[in-house]
């Protein structure tokens, strides 16, 4: 019998973020404001959704990477409270970092000065990262690995990358949430990475959760495709409420579990109304009706 209620009702916040929106604010951006996310996480539990996405990448100060820190970077503790928070409010966390590679979106930049990728001294970064990431987020389940957009790496290089995230997540005892791009749904420039994920899906580990998004459009063929590969399937979309139905729809029809809401917005003052706003009236479409 199909479902008739998603299981995973999520929505990602940012202690802060990377691409050309926020990549020409970085010389001038603030922290974020814990404040503004437990009213988020408040605005969740009233509505029922129960998964929540922290993007985090250099917004954190890390023990064992303090190169990384920039002017707003918070202590690693504003996050272990935060994580706290929403687990008291009955809602999981899920850490995310990005290891996407894509000069043009600037996804890696978070990682400067170190410039390399796919060596050994990456990987050795990148799971030292994840794992004080997990240290402070406590996730049961997940951790989110980004890689959208990526632009830089090969084909076989990208599907490496992936299953080698991947395979270090799971040794952890966790499974790992990646972006997935199409060529259907992002056409012109992004066909590339598009082309790349669909081509990765060969190597890539059954229980790696895919997340499809889009802005304009679902894309139920998609999900319809990832779930007879054996993948679980969130979809993703942004405030606009037919998107967030639509992609609700081609999930529970086709076996998907989930929705992720996105807003692309720092969590300062100035974006409180907002998230609030778009988490009451999208938040109870992520169920069903």
């Amino acid at each position: 019998m199909a479902a008739t209620v998603l299981p995973v009702r999520a929505f990602m916040i940012h202690v802060t973020h990377y691409d050309p929106v926020w990549w020409k604010k970085k010389s001038r951006e603030k922290p974020f404001d814990p404040k503004v996310a437990n009213d988020v996480i408040d605005a969740m539990a009233q509505e029922d959704m129960n998964l929540l996405v922290i993007d985090i990448a250099d917004g954190v100060k890390y023990k064992s990477h303090p190169e990384l820190t920039r002017p707003y970077s918070v202590p690693m503790g504003v996050l272990k409270r935060l994580a706290q928070y929403a687990r008291k409010r009955g809602i999981e966390v899920v850490p995310k970092l990005n290891f996407s590679q894509s000069g043009y979106q600037f996804h890696h930049q978070w990682l400067r000065p170190h410039g390399w990728f796919d060596s050994e001294q990456y990987y050795k970064l990148a799971f030292e990262l994840i794992d004080e990431a997990v240290a402070a987020c406590e996730p049961e389940r997940f951790v989110h690995i980004g890689m959208d957009e990526d632009m830089d790496r090969s084909h076989r290089q990208f599907a490496l990358a992936v299953r080698t995230l991947a395979e270090g997540v799971k040794e952890r005892g966790l499974r790992a949430v990646m972006w997935k791009d199409s060529p259907i749904i992002t056409p012109g420039i992004w066909e590339g990475p598009g082309e790349k994920s669909r081509a990765a899906e060969k190597t890539t580990p059954k229980d790696v959760v895919q997340v499809p998004w889009g802005y304009r459009a679902a894309s139920p063929d998609l999900v319809r495709h990832l779930r007879r590969k054996g993948f679980e399937v969130w979809g993703a979309t942004g405030g606009k409420p037919e998107l967030v139905r639509a992609w609700r729809d081609a999930c529970l029809r086709y076996g998907g579990t989930g929705i992720l809401l996105t807003a692309w917005r720092p969590c300062r003052p100035g974006n409180r109304k907002a998230f609030l706003e778009q988490i009451r009236t999208c938040g109870p479409l992520c169920r069903a009706g």
